[in-house]
């Protein structure tokens, strides 16, 4: 078990408060009618799963019932932080840049500079 903090209550509480609302910032298909089963299924079912650090969506099912944004390492289970919904998506949006912007640059991904 673990403790999580509700942004929106302000409180350290034990998991079993939470309810798990799976991995968070999933995009939507913009015009769902117009893609195919292959690409609806992906959407609906493919999840990172990784082992390491996951954006995740949390509820807090025992008080005020909002869903959150929680960072968490899947094998240890350490907690990097709590936000709401938009504060989550700001630092989301802010990590997955300087990712990209990582990735694109060969001084830091040497192998990745072939094409």
């Amino acid at each position: 078990m673990f403790l999580l903090h509700c942004p929106h209550c302000g409180e350290l509480r034990d998991e079993q408060e939470f309810g798990y609302a799976g991995e968070a910032f999933i995009a939507r298909p913009a015009q769902p009618e117009a893609v195919d089963d292959a690409l609806w299924g992906d959407y609906l079912f493919m999840r990172q799963n990784p082992k390491g650090w996951l954006w995740e969506q949390w509820q807090h099912t025992a008080a005020c019932r909002k869903v959150f944004v929680v960072k968490r390492h899947t094998a240890s289970y350490e907690v990097a932080g709590s936000w709401t919904l938009a504060e989550g998506k700001a630092l989301w949006l802010t990590e997955k840049t300087r990712a990209t912007a990582r990735d694109m640059d060969p001084r830091m991904n040497p192998q990745g500079a072939t094409a």
